[in-house]
């Protein structure tokens, strides 16, 4: 159990069930951030290419495990793989997830819809003897809830998704358990509520702090750019209310996505937020300001284990009321990242361990 002072928040250790940690160079950072406050974590497969079968999982499960730095926490961590799904994803392959206790599940792109998808599914209706033998199996379906009809207004994918695809996928398969990822609006809120057990959903720290507003006010902000795109007040109070609210089905997902700089400060920049650097800091600020810090442990560390059906982790955090500044940027390869609040002061800090590298 987590305890709770003025001053101090010790939590049980949480779980990031939603994490781009990307390949290569760039796990040396983005690694590193995540394992110094995360026990585990759902390591998404749109690489390039993508993490398309068991043996790929394997691997890259590998790489993302050497990079790790030495000492504890760290060395603590564990990586929860996905296979990215297919048009053409064979039957041999679901079943090889299912026996690997590794693999977390199977993760659907809609063909297009985001960074690395240009490999996913045209058509998921198709893929229904699949998504069946994963209900047989109980392999879990994650999905990145838009629709890429080019008619479809970008703010307006999520509803429409929800709409013409998960509520008639949810009625036709009622016992496959589906996670819809880092929701954005109301309407996904409402649809979880009413869903059932077997459907839960994703929040991330960037969707609860900031609205569309953020991004295009002033100038076009391009380390807030991110898919599905940030969305109206309403919908990002709706959110608020959701992680906040004690709700068994929602629960921390951080879609921490970095890019090199230069590639989101250009002429079509990538969408993605770097938050593993400061995720559950910024989360302890979010849930302080809704007066509900005591519900944070149960959001970050206990929903998502209980619906993925894993044991709570036993190990703890502890974070102090400490002002602390987000560097302008990280070592990001050759390159650098620049994180969230780049430059910005932020109220909670992880209590220091061996290897913080927060300056």
């Amino acid at each position: 159990m987590g305890g709770m002072s003025l001053d101090s928040l010790r939590l049980t250790r949480p779980d990031d069930w939603h994490l781009h940690l990307r390949d290569g160079p760039a796990l040396a950072t983005s690694v590193p951030h995540s394992a110094r406050v995360f026990a585990r974590a759902v390591a998404m497969p749109n690489l390039d290419p993508p993490v398309t079968d068991v043996a790929a999982a394997l691997a890259y499960r590998r790489r993302i495990l050497d990079a790790l730095p030495a000492e504890p926490p760290y060395r603590e961590f564990q990586p929860l793989m996905t296979l990215y799904l297919r048009d053409s994803t064979p039957a041999k392959e679901i079943r090889a997830a299912a026996e690997d206790d590794t693999i977390i599940g199977i993760k659907y792109y809609p063909a297009g819809a985001t960074t690395g998808s240009a490999k996913g599914v045209k058509d998921l209706k198709k893929l229904l003897p699949r998504l069946e033998l994963m209900e047989e199996l109980d392999l879990p379906l994650l999905l990145h809830g838009e629709v890429t009809d080019p008619a479809t207004d970008i703010f307006d994918r999520e509803a429409r998704f929800i709409d013409q695809v998960l509520a008639p996928l949810r009625e036709r398969l009622p016992r496959l358990r589906m996670v819809l990822e880092h929701i954005t609006t109301l309407d996904a809120v409402d649809f979880i509520r009413q869903a059932g057990m077997e459907t839960a959903a994703t929040i991330t720290v960037h969707h609860l702090l900031f609205n569309r507003s953020h991004l295009l006010s002033g100038g076009i902000r391009p380390h807030l750019y991110c898919l599905p795109v940030l969305k109206r007040e309403r919908h990002r109070q709706a959110l608020v209310e959701a992680a906040t609210g004690g709700e068994p089905r929602f629960f921390l997902g951080t879609d921490s996505a970095p890019h090199p700089r230069g590639q989101k400060e250009s002429g079509c920049g990538c969408a993605g937020i770097y938050s593993a650097a400061a995720a559950i800091e910024l989360y302890a600020q979010v849930f302080e300001a809704a007066g509900a810090l005591a519900k944070l442990e149960a959001f970050a560390a206990w929903h998502g284990a209980d619906f993925y059906r894993l044991p709570r982790n036993r190990s703890t955090i502890e974070l102090q009321r400490q002002e602390w500044r987000m560097p302008e940027s990280f070592a990001f390869g050759e390159d650098t990242v620049v994180p969230i609040q780049a430059g910005e002061s932020i109220p909670w800090r992880l209590k220091q361990e061996a290897g913080d590298d927060h300056g």
